[in-house]
């Protein structure tokens, strides 16, 4: 069951808490270090060799309803999600960490219960020379 918007209340956001004025914030919903060796880079050998990609989310979910009902229904299903960045990270080739992160982005905001998601893509293989830990691209979308 999906919960409604309340009028008057901002996409993203919750409605106001009794006695105040103000909204009050989504929950955050973390998982990390979602990692799938995929194929993108502006190098011909990237694409072809592939590397390990890591991504972390955070994702703005009011999860009072599925607190109460203690059902997978009433909020975001984090394995299924997990499963469609995987997919996301081992298929179809882009240039640009940038475009990765969009996609993976899209992919958390199609739940219409995620008001909000923060995404990180890592590439910590990526082809620099230099010494370095990590390339790490973090973005912020919410809904419209």
């Amino acid at each position: 069951m999906t919960d409604l918007p309340v009028a008057g209340t901002a996409p993203g956001t919750r409605p106001p808490v009794a006695g105040r004025d103000d909204v009050a914030p989504l929950d955050r919903l973390a998982v990390v270090g979602i990692e799938a060796v995929g194929h993108h880079g502006v190098f011909e050998f990237e694409k072809r060799e592939g590397q390990v990609f890591r991504a972390d989310l955070v994702l703005g979910v009011d999860t009072r309803t599925a607190a109460g009902s203690d059902d997978l229904q009433d909020t975001v299903d984090y394995g299924t999600l997990v499963a469609a960045v995987k997919q996301a990270i081992e298929h179809d080739p882009v240039d640009l960490i940038e475009t990765l992160a969009q996609r993976i982005a899209d992919i958390c905001l199609a739940d219409p219960r995620v008001g909000w998601t923060e995404v990180t893509v890592h590439k910590p293989d990526a082809p620099i020379e230099a010494t370095f830990s990590d390339v790490a691209l973090t973005i912020h979308r919410s809904r419209p």
